[in-house]
């Protein structure tokens, strides 16, 4: 099977967007878009569209989120409404750019709550909605971890990592991830009603020893969800499962694609 490796860049009103594309040669199935997590990117996927691409025989795109990576500054700080919005914004302009009439989502960590966003705001578009170590809601475990892991990041070697893939923006990054989940206006953030407004077949999958979400959270998207969910803990799991037990990952989304979509 034959991929090649396409980059774009997006317009948008407030900056653009840079998008890179494995794709899959005369495949008619509906190519799957990857939203990265809080402190993610493109090139941080690292091999795995690729893999995906070739284990499911389908076109994979991803991008970088305004204020990430090789995309533009984000001009400001992260609403509180910043998961949802992805969707009609950024998502939609990808959806454009590309000309998409359908597709598969899945979304890592923040990125998963994106991808459910997504899945509710195009739901005939959305044939499949795979989310990977999802935030259903904002909780103690999650900030404490965030916080913790903020202290981390006073070391400069630490946000010199950072640097190495979002350049400049490194500090606003971690901004973008430390402050808006620590803030008073996110302490309470769900995505239920999000996630009640998907009508696509759905795939969970949670690590067992997920750093930065419990068990509650695949169990509150399995009762948001109801029958479209099929939720996949994953024993040792923790929260970056892509990377940890790639070929299980990806031998379970290509089981669940090869029967719904």
């Amino acid at each position: 099977m034959s991929i090649t490796l396409t980059q774009k860049y997006i317009a948008t009103s407030l900056g653009q967007l840079f998008s890179q594309a494995w794709q899959v040669k005369s495949c008619d199935k509906a190519p799957i878009i990857l939203l990265h997590d809080s402190l993610g990117c493109v090139e941080l996927w690292r091999d795995f569209p690729n893999q995906l691409a070739h284990i499911t025989q389908r076109t994979v795109i991803a991008y970088d989120r305004l204020g990430f990576g090789k995309s533009n500054l984000h001009p400001a700080q992260l609403d509180a409404d910043f998961v949802v919005s992805e969707a009609t914004e950024n998502f939609k302009a990808l959806l454009v750019a590309y000309e998409l009439d359908d597709f598969v989502v899945m979304g890592h960590s923040v990125g998963g709550g994106m991808a459910v966003a997504c899945a509710a705001v195009y739901p005939q578009q959305c044939v499949a909605l795979i989310t990977e170590a999802a935030q259903a809601f904002n909780d103690d475990k999650i900030r404490r971890e965030i916080q913790a892991a903020g202290q981390l990041f006073q070391d400069p070697q630490q946000l010199a990592r950072l640097a190495k893939y979002h350049g400049e923006k490194a500090q606003w990054v971690l901004g973008a991830w430390v402050n808006t989940w620590l803030s008073p206006k996110f302490e309470h953030w769900h995505i239920d009603q999000q996630a009640a407004l998907v009508q696509a077949p759905s795939l969970i999958l949670h690590g067992e020893l997920d750093e930065y979400g419990s068990l509650a959270q695949p169990e509150r998207f399995k009762a948001n969800l109801a029958d479209l969910a099929q939720v996949h803990i994953i024993q040792g799991g923790h929260h970056i499962l892509h990377k940890q037990q790639p070929h299980l990952v990806l031998k379970i989304i290509q089981d669940f694609l090869a029967r719904v979509a």
